[in-house]
């Protein structure tokens, strides 16, 4: 078959960050996703398409266990909802033993849905509804105080309830990350933490049961847990001698990376994440030695999101075109945007081709297909001379996309499950257009909607020889 003719080209040089290693090249091929081939994937579910590995997932969870639990004795794992709530993926961890973390009243009922008891969800976020707050006490969820507006609204709701509700503190600390965290929850280096645990104890009216901390997102450095972990323990332990309220767990919420690699770093990702026995060292050896006896050490819980889906999800599509760009750059446009690949405004992705390809290669910038200037899924990446027609892989996925996607220009794709055996199954339909209009109302006066063959709904306007009806 006759190649195709492109006519050679002078392009300036750019030669971008400096990395001893050179340029990366993602031009290895992937067809196949726990052995279910891609191309048969996007025959049956569309393009793009969405694919997580359920035993990916229920391998990370087994891992983040087994790291904590050969360190510490007593450790409990929270789901973090906001993460990734598709009820598949959130029964999958269930199903292993986590508990549910949620933000809202929305993913507080999602938790309900999926089984999980009233005692084992952790109900965080600045902002709960005074009945989500009621709801949440007549299960006997625990709730994670945020400020003293909340503290003073459970007050006056605990006061005609039949028993004290169970409640923790979210503490903001100074742990060298910078900057800090401190919108959220009491802080403690001001006295704010330690003023809101006298209120909630001097009240009589909730029972003080944990103490709650969460740094920030996608920490490098596994030094601010042993420094929140340490702080953590003495104020467990200043609740202890001077309030008589033993606490029974810490919280040192989540922020473990995954292995992606933040846009603009000098290495991949792989070589710049700590991996999760590093974490739990640090915060398991802390609270090991910060003057418990064995049997009073608190249950260690961990609101673990990006570290256990991240990795375990991939997206799916299509090459719609190539083009020229006015200083001679390739670029490749494909089927889903910035709207879909949320992250792509966190990462650089690595993005694979589907098939066997030439081994010629050239630095591309990869475009969604939205009609919006900032729909950059990759500035630069080296990959085989695609065409449209052609299939990609995105690798590590499966966090905040399927959270944070929006409808935008195009619909929300599908979502299928692999299960241990390599079975597909679809756990999220793609979006039509009746779906995406069941929550419209036109009001009365602006009339029915024409049907599809009437002259208004084809744009044209009545004859002037036509008979009136």
């Amino acid at each position: 078959m006759k190649q195709r003719y492109e006519r050679p080209l002078i392009k300036k040089l750019s030669a971008g960050p400096l990395n001893k290693f050179g340029a990366r090249t993602e031009a290895q091929p992937v067809p196949d996703i726990d052995g279910a081939p891609v191309k048969d994937l996007l025959r049956a579910f569309g393009s793009p398409l969405f694919v997580l590995s359920e035993k990916q997932l229920r391998r990370n969870y087994q891992q983040a266990v087994r790291a904590f639990r050969t360190r510490y004795p007593r450790v409990q794992l929270a789901w973090s909802y906001k993460t990734n709530y598709l009820n598949a993926v959130c029964r999958v961890f269930h199903q292993e033993g986590a508990w549910a973390e949620v933000v809202s009243g929305f993913e507080y009922e999602k938790a309900l849905l999926n089984g999980v008891p009233g005692p084992q969800i952790i109900f965080n976020g600045p902002g709960k509804s005074r009945a989500e707050l009621q709801r949440a006490c007549a299960l006997d969820s625990v709730i994670h105080l945020d400020h003293f507006d909340e503290l003073y609204e459970l007050l006056d709701l605990a006061a005609g309830l039949p028993r004290r509700p169970r409640v923790a503190v979210r503490v903001n600390l100074d742990a060298g990350v910078y900057p800090q965290w401190d919108r959220f929850g009491f802080n403690l280096e001001n006295g704010q933490a330690w003023n809101a645990i006298g209120r909630i104890v001097g009240s009589g009216r909730l029972e003080l049961v944990g103490l709650h901390c969460h740094l920030g997102t996608y920490l490098l450095t596994t030094k601010p847990y042993g420094v929140a972990a340490q702080k953590l323990a003495d104020l467990a332990w200043s609740c202890r001698t001077q309030l008589n309220t033993p606490i029974q767990y810490l919280d040192l919420g989540g922020g473990f990376p995954s292995t992606n690699t933040l846009k603009g770093a000098y290495l991949p990702g792989t070589d710049t994440a700590p991996g999760i026995d590093e974490f739990a060292e640090v915060i398991a050896d802390t609270l090991q030695r910060a003057g418990f006896r064995p049997d009073e050490l608190p249950l260690l819980i961990l609101e673990a999101g990006r570290l256990l889906v991240d990795d375990a999800g991939y997206l799916l599509g299509t090459v719609l075109a190539t083009k020229r760009l006015a200083d001679g750059r390739r670029a490749t446009i494909l089927d889903f945007g910035v709207n879909v690949l949320f992250t792509s405004f966190w990462y650089d992705h690595k993005i694979s081709p589907a098939g066997d390809f030439s081994q010629h290669t050239e630095d591309t910038v990869l475009y969604g297909p939205l009609c919006m200037n900032i729909d950059v899924l990759r500035d630069s990446v080296n990959l085989p001379l695609l065409n449209r027609g052609d299939q990609v892989v995105v690798h590590k996925v499966g966090a905040y996309n399927m959270t944070q996607w929006m409808q935008f220009i195009t619909l929300r794709p599908a979502v299928v499950l692999l299960d241990e055996q390599g079975r597909p199954h679809r756990i999220r339909q793609a979006e039509t257009l009746d779906y995406l209009q069941q929550l419209e109302e036109v009001p009365a006066h602006l009339g029915p909607h024409p049907p599809a063959s009437s002259p208004q709904a084809r744009g044209s306007q009545p004859s002037a020889t036509a008979t009136p009806g």
